[in-house]
């Protein structure tokens, strides 16, 4: 199942993907609670569903997020059409459930509006210090 989200930014790929890292998502996404472990690119969470392990990725034009021990299978994606800040991002979420309870449904829409929200603040850039860039490899395509 997807959801979607669009989030009216002006933004380049790069920024999204220097600044959108696990060590601040809850200033991002409200429905993030806390960041219990930070390896860089894996570590552990405390979000709306209970603790998880994430995964952080650069794909092209963003980043993308999964929870690796989720039922679910839950795993979302932010990012901006063309590189170019074209005005909006996108936050893409996809679940491995065809018809999943009507209250989880209910969860992952709070959540994608959460990260609409968090990415229209733009709240990280203006209250921490930039995150280290990372690079893009070329697995994307």
């Amino acid at each position: 199942m997807e959801f979607f989200a669009t989030a009216a930014v002006r933004v380049r790929a790069s920024d999204l993907q220097r600044q959108l890292v696990i060590g601040n998502l809850p200033r991002w996404c409200a429905s993030i609670d806390k960041v219990l472990e930070n390896e860089g690119d894996k570590g552990g969470i405390y979000c709306l569903w209970g603790e998880f392990r994430i995964h952080r990725e650069l794909i092209r034009d963003g980043v993308r997020f999964s929870l690796p021990t989720c039922p679910n299978g839950l795993q979302w994606t932010v990012t901006v059409e063309d590189g170019a800040p074209s005005g909006k991002a996108l936050v893409h979420c996809t679940i491995n459930r065809r018809a999943p309870a009507t209250e989880f449904i209910e969860s992952v829409e709070h959540f994608m509006a959460d990260w609409k929200t968090g990415l229209e603040s733009g709240t990280p850039r203006a209250h921490a210090p930039a995150p280290r860039s990372g690079e893009c490899m070329p697995w994307f395509g």
